[in-house]
């Protein structure tokens, strides 16, 4: 009976150090066999593998590409001595992971981004300290970048990493400066619009000027042709009120009467004060007195001259 109960226990021993000497590689990772600190292999590809239980580790690495940003803003001086601060990322990848073990030992992923972030840092200000401040400013940063990215490719060779890509995030002046510059950029811009407002305003003036000119001549040649037509016109009614005249005289003087009639008797007309026997009654006057008798038209003296037309 004492076998069962002894044998149990070592059962479990034993798969507990079978299942410790085994270990798996996912497709996402590399794996280092180490013996006492010491490396023994890698295991790069994805499976199922064994090691010595109890004396083997394995450590193991990211195979994916890695983002990096940079811990804080960087302060470059370009060309023109006109400071800048610069935020970037990169992209990265262990490719040797035995010199990537050899370089940043037990730390692994943590003590490499401290090591990239200095190396990235130096070479944003080796390339941009080399260019002025304007191109830095541009839209296109493209071949800086590249040449950022590539030397810091090769100062992270020696950690068995790679540098695939390298962008600059934010390019700005400092804070103690933005101030100034906005100032700066406001005045430039008021300026331009007072330039365009006072030209805007001088086309004005020459565009008005032209259209009252316009207006003068287009009135002068309107009242002009206006006369002229008016004058056309008291032509033709005084060769009208001739030939009448001539035609028929009494006739002509009795309508010029009536016409005057009608100017002057009208309601609400100031009082005219005129004598009885006035010619302006001849043809209002009966000599009989006769209710509906047409009074006998008086032959006016024959005028010197064709009468004017009457006033309009």
């Amino acid at each position: 009976m004492a076998r069962p109960i002894y044998l149990v226990p070592a059962l479990v021993v034993a798969l507990g150090v079978a299942a410790s000497a085994l270990f798996t590689v996912d497709e996402r990772e590399k794996a280092l066999i180490l013996q006492f600190g010491e490396l023994i292999r890698v295991q790069d590809k994805p499976g199922l593998y064994f090691k010595l239980p109890l004396v083997q580790n394995v450590v193991k690495y990211d195979d994916r590409i890695l983002s990096l940003a940079t811990k804080e803003a960087i302060e470059v001086t370009p060309l023109d001595d006109r400071r800048l601060v610069v935020d970037a990322f990169a992209r990265w990848r262990i490719m040797d992971v035995v010199a990537f073990r050899q370089a940043v030992g037990a730390d692994g992923i943590r003590a490499a981004e401290t090591r990239l972030d200095s190396i990235i840092n130096a070479s944003i200000r080796q390339v941009l300290g080399s260019e002025p401040s304007t191109r830095v400013l541009s839209a296109d940063r493209t071949p800086m970048m590249n040449r950022i990215r590539d030397i810091a490719k090769r100062e992270a060779a020696a950690l068995g990493v790679d540098v695939i890509d390298v962008r600059l995030t934010r390019t700005d002046l400092p804070e103690q400066n933005l101030e100034a510059t906005f100032a700066r950029m406001r005045a430039e811009r008021e300026r331009e619009a007072a330039d365009e407002i006072a030209r805007g305003g001088e086309a004005a003036q020459r565009l008005s000027a032209a259209a009252d000119r316009e207006v003068v001549v287009l009135t002068s040649d309107a009242r002009r042709q206006a006369e002229i037509i008016r004058g056309e016109a008291d032509a033709e009614r005084n060769r009208i009120y001739a030939e009448a005249f001539g035609r028929d005289p009494e006739f002509f003087a009795f309508t010029r009467s009536l016409i005057s009639y009608e100017r002057a008797l009208k309601g609400g007309n100031t009082s005219i004060v005129m004598r009885p026997d006035s010619t302006f009654f001849d043809y209002l006057r009966s000599d009989e007195g006769v209710p509906g008798d047409v009074p006998a038209a008086p032959k006016p003296a024959a005028p010197s001259a064709a009468p004017s037309a009457p006033a309009p």
